[in-house]
């Protein structure tokens, strides 16, 4: 019998519970501020925008927290996800090492993002919320939010930044198909996004700035809520269902991992992959975690610790994060959901007290070790994905090297077919690497 490649959980198996990092923490996280106060923030300074009991999640001091049923019966369209040993790419790279990958491109909408959306959803149709505004970069968040009130019978507004909306227009189908409005952003429906269109006719649109026309538009009317896809402490939570199946599934390999690596943007699915890991190291032992994030927006490897908005407007709270300035508009790389300035403040936390390391890649080297991957193990990845891939090879290099086996899992966070432009792009030579050029980050001035 040959050796197996896939790793597969029965229904039963999928998590019943989400993993709360927070009462685990060697040091509490600073506080978020009040924007206007500039004090600790309330949980009612964020009923504008979210529904108690999402509130509640994110200060939780609870360990664990069980997934409401109607939750996990969606879930159960399509989790538990496969774990996959990349065994053709090893004999390819002619590495000791044994590569696994956690592959969440198998949910309808393609990508990790469901995991939350599914629940964000669900909490805000208990509250008695018609409709959620929300951003995207790629289109994946903005899909699975679309997909999720679909199945919640909500409403769905998506702020979708510019150079994906014309990168992309399949993901704005997919999207429409589910029911959604979706505008490019900047746009004109906000006083926010007018603003940004009256300096830059021609901007290219940033997550930051589509995050404050969405919050803007939950702000402003009384029906609607607020939607984050990544950053927050309870996106984070939802997302743990990744790295809890992919520790049953590494026992079914009879491996542990010593790396375990996610793309990183805002932190949701490194989050997902890393933070069951994270209760293992600070328990005295558990893998590296590295967060691979692109050259162009390093905001981990680069980026200044300091509260910082999460968005352009300066809407939103001021949170404690690795950030490059709320006003930074990275260039139009493909990996279109990394380009984010800032980075979920728990993830900063556990990257400043050295649980967590972070190395940055360039959008050609991506590009390459994904089109390998997809050579040798048949997956089309999703560019944010790529630097996931990327970093999984340099440790599959290292380990040959070196001469000393090394297990290494990592998180494919969704499949690449609705980025084939990108694909063709990279292939005719018409992309280029962009470096992050250093610059002042402006970070607000604190009330004494």
């Amino acid at each position: 019998m040959p050796e197996p490649s896939k790793f597969l959980l029965t229904d039963s198996q999928i998590p019943s519970a989400w993993v709360n990092v927070l009462p685990s923490l060697p040091e509490p996280l600073d506080p978020p501020l009040n924007p206007q106060t500039r004090a600790p923030l309330t949980p009612q300074d964020l009923l504008p925008l979210f529904p108690m009991e999402l509130i509640e999640q994110e200060f939780c001091p609870k360990p664990l927290i069980d997934i409401p049923g109607e939750v996990m019966d969606v879930y159960r369209l399509w989790r538990a996800t496969p774990l996959y040993r990349a065994r053709r790419l090893e004999k390819a790279l002619d590495t000791p090492a044994h590569i696994y990958y956690k592959y969440e491109g198998t949910s309808p909408a393609g990508s990790h993002k469901p995991n939350t959306a599914v629940a964000q959803a669900y909490y805000n149709k208990r509250a008695g919320i018609r409709r959620l505004a929300t951003e995207t970069g790629a289109g994946q968040w903005g899909s699975a939010l679309a997909l999720a009130c679909q199945l919640f019978g909500l409403e769905c507004t998506v702020y979708m930044v510019r150079i994906s909306y014309d990168q992309k227009p399949y993901r704005r189908m997919m999207m429409h198909s589910w029911g959604a409005e979706v505008y490019p952003s900047p746009s004109d429906r906000t006083h926010s996004g007018r603003g940004v269109l009256a300096a830059t006719p021609d901007s290219l649109g940033s997550l930051g700035i589509a995050i404050s026309e969405a919050v803007e538009d939950a702000a402003t009317h009384a029906d609607t809520n607020y939607s984050l896809g990544s950053v927050l402490n309870h996106v984070m939570l939802h997302q743990t269902v990744i790295g809890q199946e992919a520790k049953l599934q590494m026992q079914q390999a009879g491996e542990e991992p010593d790396v375990v690596i996610g793309c990183f943007g805002g932190g949701s699915n490194f989050g997902g992959i890393a933070l069951p890991y994270v209760l293992d190291r600070l328990a005295g032992h558990g893998p590296r975690l590295l967060a691979a994030e692109p050259t162009a927006c390093p905001s981990l490897t680069k980026g200044k610790l300091a509260y910082d908005y999460g968005d352009t407007a300066k809407l939103t709270p001021l949170i404690k994060m690795y950030t490059l300035g709320h006003d930074f508009v990275p260039p139009g790389i493909h990996a279109g959901g990394l380009r984010y300035h800032g980075a979920s403040p728990l993830l900063s936390h556990l990257v400043r007290l050295g649980h967590i390391e972070a190395q940055a890649f360039p959008q050609l080297r991506c590009f390459q070790a994904a089109v390998q991957f997809a050579r040798h193990e048949a997956i089309l990845p999703a560019p944010e994905s790529s630097h996931a891939i990327c970093a999984a090879v340099e440790e599959a290099l290292a380990a040959r090297a070196e001469g000393r086996p090394r297990v290494i899992l990592f998180c494919l966070s969704g499949h690449g077919h609705f980025d084939l432009g990108s694909y063709e792009s990279y292939l005719g030579g018409k992309l280029q690497d962009y470096e992050y050029a250093p610059r002042e980050i402006e970070v607000p001035a604190m009330a004494d």
